[in-house]
């Protein structure tokens, strides 16, 4: 994959976008359908030959195009006042601290990608979100990245975060997550970008938005 900002500025916010779909749950006990169905996607699907294709095309990246926005803007405060998301950018940080990790450890990126394999091979049986394939994902989270440590403590409302489902669905867009980030690596992202690239990847994402 070719590292521009164009390819960094989707694979970041393809990273937002799971870290959102994580915090609708978290908070409201549920996450936009559309939303999940792209983050779903750039793990099951085998179409990659563009960062976008992994998620069906920008158009399903929007929210995620939204959120790099806000969280990249200057001051505490998004573009409409209200206050950034700290929890979204701790989550953020903490899905591209284990993806270096797991960059750092061949025997267990062999295993995630031979898990993963395999699941992709139950989508001949069940849909792309079906409750089974969603359980799987969650299943390899936890036996191969979540190991790496330290583990993501998700903030929000108890009753939705102790919902076996609902707990399956934040691991798997937590495994999409680490998805994202390793797709952020290949196109050139780095602290270093997150910090002086800013302003060009807002300009990008809105142009993103706009098309």
């Amino acid at each position: 994959m070719e590292a521009n900002n164009r390819n960094r500025t989707i694979a970041l916010a393809a990273l937002f976008q799971c870290v959102e779909g994580v915090t609708q749950i978290a908070a409201r006990g549920r996450v936009d359908s559309e939303l999940f169905n792209a983050c779903m996607n750039s793990v099951l699907t085998e179409d990659d030959h563009s960062p976008e294709a992994l998620y069906g095309g920008v158009a399903n990246l929007k929210t995620g195009l939204k959120v790099l926005m806000y969280q990249l803007g200057a001051g505490n405060l998004t573009p409409d006042g209200k206050p950034k998301d700290i929890e979204a950018t701790r989550y953020a940080v903490n899905l591209l601290y284990l993806e270096k990790k797991l960059a750092n450890d061949p025997d267990m990126f062999k295993a995630l990608l031979k898990n993963i394999e395999n699941a992709q091979q139950q989508l001949d049986f069940f849909a792309m979100t079906h409750p089974n394939m969603v359980a799987r994902l969650a299943e390899i989270y936890t036996t191969t990245i979540s190991k790496l440590g330290p583990r993501i403590m998700i903030k929000g409302d108890q009753s939705h975060l102790a919902n076996p489902e609902n707990a399956a669905k934040i691991r798997a867009l937590l495994l999409a997550g680490v998805r994202a980030a390793l797709l952020w690596r290949q196109a050139g992202g780095s602290r270093w970008k997150l910090i002086f690239a800013r302003g060009a990847m807002q300009k990008e994402a809105q142009h993103l938005l706009n098309a």
